[in-house]
């Protein structure tokens, strides 16, 4: 017989929670089938392999209070609000089978009167729309699938946060792909997210043959793991959700009265390793002040403008007003 375990979270921090699945899958015996429920506030989650300056429009989450978060798992950008709930499935490797989690959430969903589909390699579908994606992680001697499921989330943030116009930005990350999506509320205006996670835990036990002990991960319960906290600390941190974007290149261009430029910002690791400018201004001192004050520098607005402006504050009025040009136009165009 299968040993089994269930755990819900009490908190509604992307980070915290992504941190508690980590720790999850790494501490507990490789050879129980797990099953992970929670929900996070609003925030946009990105694959393993994606770049959030690609994926997303950081000044209006930034405005929204919606964080950024990326996951160990690959796929694509997915909007995360209380009306999403996430799942997250473990099992040894040798006996992980994905399908048998797919069903059980669409038998899950069947308990409400919802026919379900899965589609493709980790989508379910509800009238040919999409109301849960899934992503996959394997270990050696362990495997998770987790994904979400759409109940009443807010369907018209997605487009404020996700995929900005910022087709010059030429980057070796992943791109993700546009699905038509739907709330399973529409199906089912009754269904709420503790009635579905009571429903995916009656089909685990079926599916198990087994019940379990629900152990809810409150905050005094996971503070006394000192390992979580580490894990917390890494998945809060900038270098992990934006300096492990893949290398990218950003050229970025206006005309000034004092002149034309072109700053391409070659990025790696989320730090400026180079800027190429191309201009006709005929200040040669500011173009070089420029390549030598840029590099080292966080790819983030407010790092790249305060670095402009403070360092260019001892050089000449006209060298200053120019830097503050320079200034504007990084704001605008990475916002």
């Amino acid at each position: 017989m299968a040993n089994i375990q269930v755990f819900t979270a009490e908190h509604h921090d992307p980070w915290f929670n992504l941190a508690t699945e980590d720790w999850i899958f790494k501490n507990f015996p490789a050879d129980h089938h797990v099953l992970f429920l929670w929900r996070n506030k609003p925030c946009i989650v990105i694959g393993r392999f994606q770049n959030p300056w690609n994926e997303c429009n950081l000044l209006a989450m930034e405005r929204d209070d919606v964080a950024l978060a990326r996951r160990q798992s690959g796929g694509g950008a997915v909007y995360h609000d209380l009306g999403n709930t996430n799942f997250t499935f473990m099992s040894p490797r040798d006996s992980y089978d994905k399908h048998r989690n797919f069903a059980l959430i669409i038998e899950a969903l069947k308990r409400f009167g919802i026919s379900a589909e899965q589609s493709g390699r980790n989508d379910i579908l509800v009238d040919g729309r999409k109301v849960s994606g899934s992503a996959f992680r394997m270990a050696s001697d362990r495997a998770f699938h987790h994904g979400t499921l759409l109940i009443s989330t807010d369907l018209q943030k997605l487009p404020g946060y996700l995929t900005p116009d910022k087709e010059k930005l030429k980057s070796k990350g992943v791109r993700s792909v546009a699905s038509r999506v739907a709330n399973l509320s529409e199906f089912n205006p009754n269904l709420t997210h503790e009635s579905l996670c009571d429903a995916i835990i009656e089909q685990f036990f079926q599916a198990y043959n087994q019940r379990c002990t629900v152990e809810d991960l409150t905050i005094d319960r996971l503070s006394q793991e000192t390992t979580l906290y580490q894990t917390y600390e890494q998945y809060s941190d900038w270098a992990w959700r934006f300096g492990s974007s893949p290398q990218f290149e950003h050229p970025i261009t206006a005309r000034f009265p004092w002149g034309g430029i072109t700053l391409d910002f070659h990025v790696s690791g989320g730090i400026i390793s180079q800027v190429v400018i191309y201009s006709d201004c005929l200040s040669v001192e500011f173009i070089e002040h420029l390549q030598t004050i840029l590099p080292g520098t966080r790819y983030h607005i407010e790092d790249i403008t305060k670095v402009l402006r403070e360092k260019t504050q001892t050089r000449s009025e006209e060298m200053q007003l120019m830097a503050t040009d320079v200034a504007t136009l990084v704001e605008k165009e990475l916002a």
